[in-house]
Parts: structure tokens; C-alpha cells; sequence
């Protein structure tokens, strides 16, 4: 049951990001470019889902465990550190480059826009470079980049 209402999920987060145009590069690209052709449509899709989170985490936090689980998995970590902050700065820079976050991108593979078939396989490198990121020696013991 808990695979089933997680596909479920994820189709009805795809079927959104299609239906609201964030699988769409050139409109994201276009609701990035304030200077130029600024399309303002998504910030009424972002406006709505901070709505919608912002409601559905103060339901959930009411409950003692997950509906389909033992315990909430929340993160530990809340240091702010070099890393982090690499991170978001690489993802924000692909996201303007590409005009795409990964969940619209994966949304988008059955489209086999060529964009798209150069953003995924860059996607899975760098989460698999972040992953091996320690055994690469790229970051200091502590935690830092060289």
C-alpha cells in the first residue's frame, strides 16, 4: 500500500508540474528572465504550493508518527557551511542555465528534448559526484571544500 500512495504521489507531482508549464524550459527560463521576456504565470504555481505545503506540514505536525511509517525522518544537520551553500548556488545556476529543477526534468525525458537529454545525464553525475564526494577526497575531513 505505502508504494501504491507513493506512485500515486508522484504521478499527481508530475501531472502538476505538466499541467502548470514547470516542465516546460522556456517558460521557466521566461519567469527567470526579469530584464527580458518575464512571465510572471509561475509565481502563481509557486504562490499556490507554498500554500499548499505551508498548510499540509501544520496537519501533518499534529500527528505523533506518519499516516504510512514508524517515525518521521527529519534532517539533524542545521549548519549553515560551505557545502550547503555550493550546493544551492550549483543548483540555482543549472536551473537558469537548463530551465529546469529535477523533478520537471524527469517529467519531461518522455519528451526527448534534446535540453533534456543533456540536462539528466548531468543530473545523475552530480548526484552521484555529491554522493562519492568524501571517496573523491574533494572535501577536507571537516567537511569543507578544498
Amino acid at each position: 500500500m505505502r508504494t501504491f500512495l507513493g506512485f500515486l504521489s508522484g504521478l499527481v507531482f508530475g501531472l502538476g508540474l505538466v499541467i502548470s508549464g514547470m516542465a516546460n524550459p522556456a517558460k521557466v527560463l521566461n519567469f527567470l528572465d526579469l530584464a527580458g521576456t518575464w512571465d510572471p504565470s509561475l509565481a502563481f504555481v509557486m504562490a499556490g504550493a507554498t500554500v499548499t505545503a505551508f498548510l499540509g506540514y501544520r496537519l501533518v505536525w499534529r500527528r505523533s508518527a506518519p499516516a504510512l511509517g514508524g517515525a518521521f525522518d527529519l534532517p539533524t544537520a542545521t549548519r549553515i557551511d560551505r557545502p550547503l551553500i555550493v550546493g544551492a548556488i550549483l543548483f540555482g545556476v543549472g536551473w537558469g542555465i537548463g530551465g529546469f529543477c529535477p523533478g520537471p526534468a524527469w517529467t519531461a525525458l518522455p519528451l526527448l528534448a534534446p535540453g533534456t537529454l543533456v540536462f539528466i545525464p548531468m543530473l545523475l553525475v552530480g548526484l552521484w559526484l555529491g554522493a562519492h564526494s568524501k571517496s573523491l577526497s574533494i572535501l577536507n575531513p571537516d567537511g569543507a571544500f578544498r
